[in-house]
């Protein structure tokens, strides 16, 4: 064990190997210190394995934050064709899936392989726990492992999503402790829960939509579950709402079905409201849809034809709750950014202190932001470390 090390970094996901693997390229000495048993945990579930790794098109304006101005810096420093071109230069075969998202052909075991061969040079110490983290002119982390003491301390513990992967709110009490605002924490990409029944019986049911909610639009798919609501659509319009806001869904994106359905009437009069809508949406929710209004469309008011056509193309969500971190698939809030650099994720307060990835108030849309995040925040602490040398 080195008697300083020029960093430490805690925590040994996305972040923090890839802040790990920037300074070992560099030169410097560096120990990763991870509660977990092995790094990477997260990384290995994404993406349904194979790892959503970055997005093509990624800017600032698919972050929330309290500050949406504050990633842009770290963003600009480490773009996504900067990681695909590691990505490249390991073998990893990829691809693109939908909406700029890029995946791995294979396994997601490929990316942490890459994150580590990175930082060969680097001390990676796993199912390590630590008891005191304190500045004395340098950081002293305290662990069940020894003593580990470094000129600068990079924290990328993550947030509180998934706690069965090991998350905590390590982040937000050693933040706290050196005297930095936390910005609340909660779930986000979460799906969300209803109290009502007639969901339930639409369990499996996916469609095409739009989800709106304020300025927040997303045209993705919707999963119906036994709890309420998921699918992209969901879990990306669920980072925007408030506690106790509801969001509109618009079943026929492109089509006023308000205008449709009494003109198929005139058209198609013998014809069941049903049928007609199972021509435009799954058959199960269709026939949900249709309970009220039984009958031929002759039989139906054009008033209420155009009454049901509004609401499927402004559907009015309110959930009564969310699935919550253990289905989160990451964290909104954390660290308040007024109290870090921009440029190097670095503390205004302490010297030498750095708080990265899913830890700080920066949280990214479903589709490879919130990875972007983690190697950027991760790439641009790790310049700032080398530049304060």
């Amino acid at each position: 064990m080195q008697e300083i090390y020029d960093a430490v970094v805690i925590g040994g996901g996305a972040a923090g190997l890839f802040c790990a693997g920037s300074l070992a390229q560099a030169g410097q000495s560096v120990a990763v210190l991870e509660h977990g048993a092995e790094p990477g945990r997260k990384i290995l579930i994404s993406g349904g394995g194979r790892c959503n790794f970055t997005n093509l098109d990624v800017n600032a304006k698919n972050f929330l934050s309290a500050n949406p101005h504050f990633c842009k810096s770290a963003l600009a420093g480490f773009t996504p064709q900067d990681f695909l071109a590691l990505v490249e230069q390991a073998g990893i075969a990829w691809h693109e899936k939908t909406l700029g998202q890029l995946f791995c052909d294979g396994s997601a075991r490929q990316i942490i392989e890459l994150l580590l061969a990175r930082m060969r040079d680097a001390e990676l110490r796993c199912g390590v726990s630590i008891s005191e983290v304190a500045h004395d002119g340098h950081f002293r982390v305290e662990t069940d492992k020894g003593l580990f003491r470094s000129r600068n301390l990079v924290v990328a513990t993550g947030g509180l999503s998934i706690p069965k992967l090991g998350a905590t709110d390590f982040a937000y009490r050693l933040a706290r402790q050196f005297g930095h605002k936390v910005v609340q924490p909660r779930p986000a990409l979460v799906p969300l829960t209803f109290e009502a029944t007639w969901m339930q019986t639409l369990a499996g049911v996916s469609a095409p939509v739009t989800a709106q909610a304020g300025k927040a639009r997303f045209a993705e798919n919707l999963l119906f579950t036994h709890r309420g609501l998921s699918g992209p659509a969901v879990l990306q319009i669920s980072s925007y709402l408030a506690a106790g806001g509801g969001f509109a869904v618009d079943f026929q994106p492109g089509t006023r079905m308000e205008e449709v359905l009494p003109a198929t009437k005139r058209a198609r009069p013998k014809t069941g409201l049903k049928a007609v809508l199972a021509e435009h949406m799954p058959a199960r929710l269709a026939a949900h849809l249709a309970e009220a209004l039984p009958g031929n469309l002759a039989d139906l008011p054009d008033q209420a034809l155009r009454a049901l056509g509004a609401r499927l193309n402004r559907f009015e969500f309110v959930p009564s709750g969310t699935e919550g971190f253990a289905k989160a698939e990451v964290t909104a809030g954390g660290l308040d950014v007024d109290d870090l650099r921009s440029r190097d994720c670095g503390s205004k307060l302490v010297p030498g202190l750095y708080f990265i990835g899913e830890a700080v108030d920066v949280t990214g849309w479903l589709g490879g932001y919130n990875f972007q995040w983690a190697w950027a925040s991760g790439h641009a602490a790790a310049k700032g470390i080398q530049e304060a040398r």
